[in-house]
């Protein structure tokens, strides 16, 4: 288990297979992977022996490492990597002293720790990328099926306009989409192989230096990038805030659904089954709206780290370590649970419906405005709309019984007119071309 969060919350708040990537034993893999991959790239370009790749590459398997003494040794070392570099020498030295001379020739602790970063991102962007697929699937699934289905828009928690709950449901779709592509091109475009030695000038390897690079960046299948980046932190900093805006996504589709599980308001609840909570007053997932809380406040940890000293710096860089690793987390966390909102969503269309009318037509005044100012203008309309809204209410009347009664307003719209324009579908705008709109946009382009 990550030592990024307790033991007993990790369940709760990431994935399964997240926590698989940030486990510390594959983290301790993925520092080893770049000490086999590098080896292999010296001795590829001539910079070390032939002969003793192999044998450091054998003995970089992290069940052969004990974690507990590395983490002891790295409070005296100041980092991780070089109680490894110490252990995976002396393993080394057990099969072959000779090649033992070559461990991590030419490289720094750094380039270790910001390579295996790199590693876990990508093996974490590959976890959500899956997760977000399915949610994505579920939500336009639901979209089409209730791009009919009425309910009440709210603005400032109060009722607004009808709106079809299917525009809701496809915004959903299209935002963890347009997360989905922020993933992918900070897979392709951001994640980059750390390789700068000891100051970021690649100085050891002499003039073999961007050829062991471009061998090492291959081995990893890592793109090579211009320069070292060891002491520009934004590739970490980007990757936080794409991070964090994917969980703040999660977190405003759960705020929504738990609104609209509200005991009073019962339209919409999360899938209920064996171990979850069975009472719409009780919603149990909270994890979503946990982690768009926590996510931020990571993230800016992260940003607060690009501001270190000249080529290494004394502090901020180790900020990131544990940091990382639980914004992974956290935000794997809340979109497993928006998988399970998007496949499993329960909705009550007829409780929809009951709830707009809650006003007793009020939310229809907009419409009736427009329709009488056609007839007798914006103003006039306004103050005769905003006079029978007001008569409703003090005789806890349904607006469209005063509008009927009052000879001001049938005087320009029939009875069958007030009548049609209370229809809450019929007063959408172009709601309908924009659900397409937004689930067209979940084609791959």
């Amino acid at each position: 288990m990550s030592t990024s969060l307790s033991p007993l919350l990790a369940p709760m708040l990431s994935s399964a297979a997240m926590r698989a990537v940030c486990d510390d034993q594959e983290t301790l893999q993925h520092m080893l992977d770049f000490e086999a991959a590098l080896a292999r790239a010296e001795a590829a370009t001539g910079v070390i022996p032939a002969s003793a790749a192999e044998p450091i590459a054998k003995a970089c398997k992290a069940d052969g490492f004990d974690l507990a003494d590395l983490a002891e040794a790295a409070t005296h070392s100041g980092n991780l990597a070089i109680p490894l570099v110490k252990a995976l020498t002396a393993k080394v030295a057990q099969s072959d002293a000779e090649a033992a001379r070559y461990v991590h020739w030419g490289a720094t602790s750094q380039d270790v720790i910001d390579t295996a970063a790199m590693l876990g991102l990508r093996a974490g962007i590959d976890a959500l990328l899956g997760d977000i697929d399915r949610a994505v699937t579920g939500f336009a699934r639901l979209a089409r099926q209730h791009r009919s289905t009425a309910m009440v828009a709210r603005t400032w928690l109060q009722h607004a306009l009808p709106m079809p709950f299917g525009l809701k449901l496809a915004e959903y779709a299209a935002a963890l989409h347009r997360a989905k592509r922020r993933l992918q091109r900070m897979r392709q475009d951001t994640l980059a192989l750390q390789f700068g030695g000891a100051a970021g000038t690649l100085a050891a390897l002499g003039d073999k230096g961007l050829v062991v690079a471009e061998q090492l960046a291959q081995n990893l299948e890592l793109p090579l990038p211009d320069a070292p980046w060891h002491t520009h932190r934004d590739r970490i900093a980007e990757a936080a805030s794409v991070l964090a805006i994917l969980s703040g996504t999660c977190g405003k589709i759960a705020r929504d659904v738990s609104l609209m599980m509200q005991t009073d308001v019962a339209e919409a609840f999360e899938p209920a089954g064996d171990g979850r909570g069975g009472s719409s007053t009780m919603p149990h997932k909270r994890n979503p709206v946990a982690a768009a809380t926590m996510a931020p406040g990571l993230a800016a940890t992260i940003c607060a780290a690009q501001v270190g000293d000249h080529e290494r710096s004394a502090g901020p860089w180790h900020a990131e370590w544990p940091t990382l690793p639980m914004l992974q987390l956290v935000t794997s966390g809340a979109l497993a649970a928006i998988v399970d909102i998007a496949e499993g969503l329960e909705v009550d269309a007829a409780r929809m419906r009951v709830n707009l009318d809650a006003t007793h037509g009020l939310m229809m005044a907009e419409a009736v405005t427009f329709a009488l100012a056609e007839k007798i203008g914006k103003n006039d309309a306004h103050h005769l709309i905003e006079a029978a809204s007001k008569k409703a209410v003090a005789g806890k009347q349904h607006l469209r019984d005063v509008l009927k009664a009052d000879a001001k307003v049938t005087a320009h719209l029939s009875a069958d007119r007030i009548e049609k324009l209370f229809e809450p579908m019929a007063y959408q705008g172009v709601a309908q071309a924009l659900i397409d709109r937004l689930l067209a946009s979940l084609d791959e382009k």
